[in-house]
């Protein structure tokens, strides 16, 4: 605990010239700063922030001769340094060829190490020094997330597609680096509005740089069902033909789905498919009379308003459907879990909604996973090892947080996404164009300024697994409208998710914040400027 309790005071003491100079910039230019990015960026200065910082002697250089080594008999290692190489080649110019790690001894060596358990699955070690860059992980993901340590401590440039002048460095010294959660996580909803495979994939890169480790997709709504499904293909055909505002909607093939999977997981992240059930169904029951209580069809839906739609909780064919449903995602899916929603079902009795979630949890272990769902699910009994993602707001009543704090005492693991703290899709201050405001307006240091194990009342934090920052598209249509909402929100929460909670401190935050703006931009992310951050001007 010692290492963790001076991480705030190293930063901190890091930042002070940055943090006068913000403050300057507040009074004197609406929180811009006229701040030029360091040649060597201070060991540490990254978003999330590392666990334990030694800064120490000169920087490591890239250069021309650089050569990147790995552990020839792991396929796994091999393909991190390739992520590597093809990350760095092109704003270098340099050919960075990937080689045996003996060949690489001046050079960057990505090395695992099985007895570095103390590491755990995602942890790493980071040493730079003149004579070489090491980084040194237990398992393969703990390599990728050093791998997105070394990016940021190099300049910004380097994320540009075309060569820069560089010069390459990277400042002296050890960071010892493990998560603070296992999950860590970013939904994406692709049924109010349709996202193409390669713009989810551009949004996987995204959540990679920052280290988060689960990507949520949220696959169904009223407004369009988005993978197909062989044993009930109107779903796709007509369920998926429409989306928020009468556009042409889309899907993904079952090929398609397993190629956003299959680059998640290159990325070391688990897909979380969501079929969002009884409720938020207007979709599926526009496209099978049959799943209606009257059998009769609805009309598609291309609007917001939610809680109107259920599944008939009382007819076999539903659970035929929901059976088969799971049963065909699951076979897509190599991850943990599969998230069967459970929100907003306000035209469900209470009753039928126990009945719903009493059968429907057995079929979603029947297929080998674990079920995940919104924290609704507590109304009914969650089951043994589920997760229940809580989107509560601070003004939620106290019985109902209650009930959710009673399941995580009685062994249900919690993933929390405050409405009010961790929406991407809420709006930063009532002038912001894109965005809702139904939980209130949240601005960039509220999305950070909370400490996610004293968050529930009552809920232990050991069952909190983690954090997770949903993105809903309700108003959202287009890559640069992720863009927007999601940055510069979206890396905040992932601090919250990865660094230990003694090195979240908002007044240091703000100015590493700050400092990826020119990152930003050399990725082509179009970010909203919150005054809250001190960035550099323009």
């Amino acid at each position: 605990m010692r290492q963790r309790r001076r991480i705030p005071r190293l930063i901190g003491s890091l930042l002070l010239v940055a943090a006068a100079g913000a403050a300057c910039g507040e009074a004197s230019a609406g929180s811009e700063v006229a701040a030029a990015e360091p040649e060597v960026r201070p060991l540490g200065r990254i978003v999330p922030v590392p666990a334990s910082v030694t800064p120490e002697g000169e920087p490591y250089t890239l250069t021309r001769t650089t050569r990147i080594g790995v552990d020839g008999g792991s396929p796994e290692s091999r393909a991190v340094g390739r992520y590597l190489a093809g990350l760095l080649r092109p704003a270098t110019g340099f050919q960075l060829p990937v080689v045996d790690e003996a060949a690489a001894l001046d050079g960057i060596r990505l090395r695992l190490d099985p007895d570095a358990t103390a590491l755990g699955d995602e942890g790493y070690r980071l040493a730079s020094s003149p004579a070489g860059l090491t980084l040194t992980a237990r398992a393969p993901a703990g390599l990728f997330r050093g791998v997105q340590t070394l990016r940021q401590q190099l300049p910004s440039a380097v994320e540009r597609g075309t060569v820069q002048p560089g010069p390459w460095k990277i400042a002296g010294g050890t960071v010892t680096d493990t998560p603070r959660y296992a999950y860590r996580g970013a939904m994406l909803d692709v049924s109010r509005h349709f996202f193409t495979v390669d713009e989810v994939k551009r949004y996987i890169d995204q959540l990679a740089l920052y280290k988060v480790n689960t990507l949520h997709l949220h696959l169904s709504d009223d407004q369009g069902w988005r993978i197909a499904v062989d044993s009930w293909p109107r779903l796709t055909a007509h369920g998926g033909s429409t989306e928020v505002g009468g556009g042409p909607g889309g899907f993904y093939t079952k090929e398609q789905y397993k190629e956003i999977v299959r680059y998640a997981a290159s990325r070391y992240q688990e897909v979380v498919p969501e079929l969002d059930m009884p409720g938020h169904t207007n979709a599926a029951l526009s496209s099978y009379a049959e799943l209606n209580c009257d059998g009769v069809a609805p009309p598609p839906y291309t609007g917001i308003k939610v809680g109107f739609s259920s599944l008939c909780a009382g007819k076999p064919v539903t659970y035929d459907f929901v059976d088969d449903v799971i049963r065909e995602i699951a076979a897509l899916t190599p991850g943990r879990y599969l998230h069967i929603g459970g929100d907003e079902a306000h035209s469900t009795s209470h009753d039928d909604y126990v009945t719903f979630m009493d059968r429907v949890q057995p079929v979603v272990a029947k297929y080998g996973k674990t079920v995940v769902g919104w924290h609704q699910l507590t109304g009914a009994t969650p089951a043994d090892g589920a997760l229940v993602q809580y989107w509560g707001l601070d003004r939620t009543p106290a019985a109902e947080k209650e009930r959710v704090a009673a399941a995580a005492r009685n062994g249900t693991g919690l993933v929390l996404s405050p409405a009010d703290r961790t929406y991407l899709d809420m709006k930063y201050t009532k002038d912001t164009p894109l965005g809702l405001a139904w939980a209130g307006y949240v601005e960039v240091r509220r999305s950070y300024d909370w400490d996610p194990d004293t968050y529930l009342p009552g809920a232990p934090a050991s069952a909190v697994r983690g954090v997770e920052a949903p993105l809903w598209t309700e108003t959202l249509a287009t890559p640069s409208d992720l863009d927007a909402m999601a940055f510069p929100r979206l890396p905040g929460i992932a601090e919250l998710g990865w660094s230990p909670a003694s090195g979240h401190d908002w007044e240091t935050y703000k100015v590493r914040l700050a400092e990826q703006a020119p990152r930003f931009e050399a990725l082509g992310i179009a970010y909203h400027r919150s005054p809250q951050v001190p960035w550099p001007a323009r």
